[in-house]
């Protein structure tokens, strides 16, 4: 998985320990070498081949980071004002620009397929992995096999993944050095997990193989796969950036569904100020509350969120499927006066805490812990309020511009 779907994963889905139904295994180390034994006997029972199973598992040993990752809530609380600074940056925008042209005939060949846009499809593409730059941190067979070692009720659905990923390496559609992706056991330049993989990823290369991390054309063909199966339909757009009558009070959330036209007589019009009409079903969101900006969103915005049950998520997809094709952005502004930074940004914040005497080690753009400790004193030593976000008041008082 990409920083950015590691931002994503991390930051607004929240697995708890009580959710995944976890156990505490106790001495870890030498259980899971035991359960490992046994994941390569069912692996090799139901056909994998015995080299395969034995190179994707030979090695795995307990990972704290894999077992902490998936039974700890996130520490940080992402606005949404931050979440969509860093994922839908001028950098991402600029990569999208061109990477629609480069693919221009493939996205076209999809399309007509599939029935999804091709600036959807390169929306998704640039927010799961940054448009293929980095698939993940973890080697996801040992990843699953500790999430299946460590008891609980999800250690079934995991250990499923797990043999799916090694059919799948069996077979030769990825190379087994390949799997490189979530600890969740997510891979590949869109992100599929192993079983989403054998139901809806496509050979669109027509080279034999379905290789979701080393051809762009796989990737995005299976994502329009996953689209389409998901409910998107060409017929509707994601949704419409709206303004709500002043001291709205009724339906909203994606299960209160109505035509636009009845949204229009609820008082709801365009942002050019003209009544909504028409008799396509949309739900109302406002996802910074009803100071913030409004919208009216139709099913295939429950299709870019069954990539993930984010509304943050579907609208970072949404607004780079726009802006990568030189539509406007969002004109309602989010409701904060401390915006957040994009990725050169937070980059560049990183080079001035350096700078000021707070060493937060090598600037690579990405916000871990001692980068948020860091700005948690450089707000103190500025007299700004302690959050520890990477923000434009804390940026400007460094020094940024």
């Amino acid at each position: 998985m990409s920083e950015v779907a590691g931002f994503r994963m991390q930051g607004m889905t929240r697995l708890l320990p009580l959710l995944l139904g976890f156990a505490v295994v106790s001495e870890p180390a030498s259980a899971i070498e035991s359960c490992v034994s046994s994941l390569k006997k069912q692996a090799i029972s139901s056909g994998v081949r015995p080299g395969v199973a034995e190179k994707m598992l030979g090695g795995a040993t307990y990972d704290e980071k894999v077992i902490r990752f998936s039974t700890s809530q996130p520490e940080y609380n992402t606005p949404i004002w931050d979440y969509m600074a860093f994922l839908v940056d001028p950098e991402r925008i600029a990569d999208g620009k061109a990477l629609m042209q480069k693919h221009r005939s493939t996205l076209a060949s999809i399309e007509k397929r599939y029935g999804v846009p091709g600036n959807v499809v390169v929306a998704v593409w640039g927010i799961e992995s940054d448009f293929g730059k980095f698939q993940g941190d973890f080697y996801t067979p040992h990843a699953l096999a500790n999430l299946a070692c460590a008891g609980g009720r999800r250690a079934k659905y995991f250990r499923g993944e797990l043999m799916k990923t090694l059919e799948i390496a069996s077979r030769g559609d990825v190379a087994v050095q390949d799997f490189r992706g979530s600890w969740a056991g997510a891979f590949g330049q869109t992100q599929f997990m192993p079983t989403t993989y054998t139901r809806l990823a496509v050979d669109h290369d027509r080279d034999g193989r379905k290789d979701l991390v080393n051809s762009s054309a796989d990737a995005l063909a299976s994502t329009a796969n996953f689209l389409k199966d998901a409910g998107w339909r060409n017929s509707r757009p994601w949704g419409y950036e709206v303004k709500a009558p002043d001291g709205y009070s009724g339906p909203e959330g994606l299960k209160s569904r109505a035509s636009l036209s009845t949204w229009g007589k609820r008082g709801f019009v365009t942002m050019s100020g003209k009544r909504v009409s028409g008799e396509t079903e949309a739900a109302l969101i406002q996802p910074a509350g009803k100071s913030g900006p409004s919208f009216l969103v139709t099913r295939n915005f429950n299709a870019l969120r069954s990539y993930n049950a984010s509304t943050s998520y579907g609208l970072a997809i949404a607004l780079l499927s726009e802006l990568i094709v030189g539509r406007e952005p969002f004109k309602a502004p989010w409701p904060t006066d401390n915006p957040g930074l994009s990725r050169a940004q937070r980059w560049e914040l990183q080079k001035l805490l350096n700078q000021n005497g707070i060493d937060v080690g090598e600037p690579d753009g990405k916000i871990g812990p001692a980068t948020r400790e860091g700005i948690k004193k450089a707000e103190a030593k500025y007299g700004l309020p302690i959050t520890g976000r990477p923000a434009w008041n804390v940026y400007y008082a460094l020094g940024g511009r």
